[in-house]
């Protein structure tokens, strides 16, 4: 914003809650200093490109830095446009009708940009958007609809405004976007609160307050978030779209007031699956087996223990694995049926929550295997964390000492957290890659492709490990250079060019051609994986391809 604040500007006689003028400048002036989220340059193209038939939709979940970004793009506009600017407050008991007479007061008193802010809230939003774009905007106003309902503007696009609109998505927030606005440079902080910017939001240099303003500190916080954002959300919409007749198979759960509770287990469900297939292939694998020996060689003799060697690892998967059974078993036995877990999931996609995955096989001709990814971490960890450690309550589990205790729990947790780091990568390359290529996990009869990068084009393949450590273990890479994966693999998607570990330690080349990438420098350099732009983050030693 140039030159003085503008001059208080009043409309009499208006039905809405209205900021403009200098108050609304002082509102602006807030967010100047923080910076500004990726998407932020679409809603400038928005605000001064020279379309006049769409109106912007800029929607997300709670605290993803939409209100930010309002406040930001009326803050950089010039003295002039700041006072033919208008800021709406939608509230509960507004409608459709208010709203109109106000915009024609606004629009006649010289008025061109308009921001309503949480627009959802009005009952009749969804069933009257075309009014925005078919009267306002083809009059010349430039408006732009703002809310936490991310479902009522994908119904709304889908209907009142469809193909009238420029929408902006904010749920998503990439690790390196993450880095960048809080200054964190960490995998596992991403992990354990990523998906929001509330952590650092008021404090950007106080790990304590950042931990207690998270969303995902605990359960506790994690359950009210999963409740506001995302099943609150989805009964809003459901509610105010064609007067609740969208609900379809849905409607008994809505009409019992079980919806909420619904949502909230199927999300857990699928938090259940990860951890049963954590804990099952983790306690049987040959990783535990070699955390035991290293622990029993450990140099240092206080650290050097015997405690993994004496765990009956089948018992004790039998009892974890019980342990969680038995709650998904409860949780199915009260009517959910498979028409409600499709339709919510549907839902949940429609949020940009859930994104779906599939894992590829070697063989061709075999059906893709679903596979669920969150697109925010910090819930899923915090979910995870909270189930693992309710195998303390459990009565053989807590028989054991102290110390073997945290030793398995940490195991489990370290387990979790490169699940997630998997998940995160594969994710974020695959939002990454355009159409000429695809990013899946590859399975076999026995191990996997934590990650590949299939070239259509040119019919080549970039094969990956992905590993929550530090460090270069030959083990790592045992499924890279296994001359039968890699033949089936180079028969179906064409050559392998690459072969790749992304873990968190520093760039390395082997001898056999394995290539070490650190994970966090990989993350930044998405989306484009421009050369340069690698080479400026130090991995002078890449050539990717993507």
């Amino acid at each position: 914003m140039s030159g003085s604040s503008p001059k208080s500007i009043s409309i009499s006689g208006v039905e809405t809650d209205i900021t403009i003028g200098k108050e609304l400048a002082a509102v602006a002036q807030k967010s100047k200093a923080l910076a500004s989220r990726d998407c932020f340059e679409q809603l400038e193209m928005y605000l001064h490109g020279r379309s006049h038939d769409r109106v912007c939709l800029l929607f997300g979940l709670l605290q993803t830095g939409k209100n930010t970004m309002l406040r930001q793009a009326i803050g950089r506009m010039t003295k002039e446009d700041l006072s033919r600017i208008a800021y709406i407050k939608a509230r509960r008991t507004d409608n459709m009708a208010m709203m109109n007479r106000d915009l024609k007061k606004l629009f006649n008193a010289g008025f061109r940009y308009v921001f309503i802010d949480e627009v959802t809230l009005m009952e009749d939003f969804i069933d009257s958007a075309a009014l925005f774009s078919d009267v306002f905007a083809t009059m010349g106003m430039k408006i732009v609809l703002s809310g936490t309902d991310s479902l009522g503007f994908w119904l709304a696009m889908d209907e009142e405004l469809y193909d009238r609109a420029k929408s902006i998505h904010t749920t998503f927030i990439p690790y390196r976007e993450y880095s960048r606005l809080l200054g964190i440079d960490s995998i596992d902080e991403y992990i354990r609160y990523g998906g929001t910017l509330r952590a650092g939001e008021l404090a950007f240099d106080d790990e304590d307050v950042n931990a207690q303003d998270a969303s995902f500190r605990d359960d506790e916080s994690t359950r009210r978030y999963i409740d506001t954002a995302i099943c609150k959300n989805i009964q809003h919409s459901l509610a105010c779209y064609e007067s609740g007749g969208h609900f379809r198979h849905l409607y008994s759960l809505y009409e019992a007031g079980e919806l909420t509770s619904a949502i909230n287990r199927i999300i857990e469900d699928m938090n259940h699956r990860f951890l049963i297939s954590v804990l099952t292939d983790d306690f049987l694998s040959h990783d535990l087996r070699l955390t035991a020996a290293n622990l029993r060689k450990e140099r240092d003799p206080e650290k050097r223990t015997e405690a993994l060697d004496a765990i009956d690892t089948e018992a004790v998967t039998r009892r974890l694995m019980e342990l969680l059974d038995i709650r998904n078993k409860e949780e199915q036995s009260i009517g959910i049926t498979t028409a409600h877990i499709i339709e919510i999931k549907q839902y949940l996609t429609a949020l940009e929550l859930i994104v779906d995955c599939p894992i590829e096989s070697a063989d061709p001709g075999i059906e893709p295997v679903e596979h669920i990814l969150f697109t925010q971490p910090g819930m899923r960890y915090c979910q995870a964390q909270a189930l693992i450690h309710s195998l303390l309550k459990d009565e053989q589990f807590s028989a054991l000492s102290e110390y073997d205790k945290t030793q398995i729990t940490g195991r489990i947790l370290e387990e979790v957290r490169g699940r997630m780091m998997e998940d995160i990568v594969l994710l974020e390359t695959m939002k990454a890659a355009d159409k000429d290529h695809r990013v899946f996990k590859l399975q076999f009869e026995a191990g996997e492709f934590d990650m590949v990068i299939y070239d259509q084009k040119e019919n080549s393949c970039e094969i990956f490990e992905i590993k929550h450590s530090s460090k270069q273990v030959p083990f790592q890479y045992r499924h890279l250079v296994d001359e039968d994966k890699c033949q089936r693999t180079e028969r179906r998607f064409g050559p392998i060019h690459g072969r790749y570990i992304l873990y968190r330690g520093e760039d390395a080349q082997m001898e056999n051609g394995v290539q070490y990438w650190n994970v966090e420098n990989y993350l930044k350099a998405l989306p484009t994986l421009d050369i340069v732009q690698v080479q400026e983050i130090g991995m002078q030693s890449i050539e990717p391809t993507l």
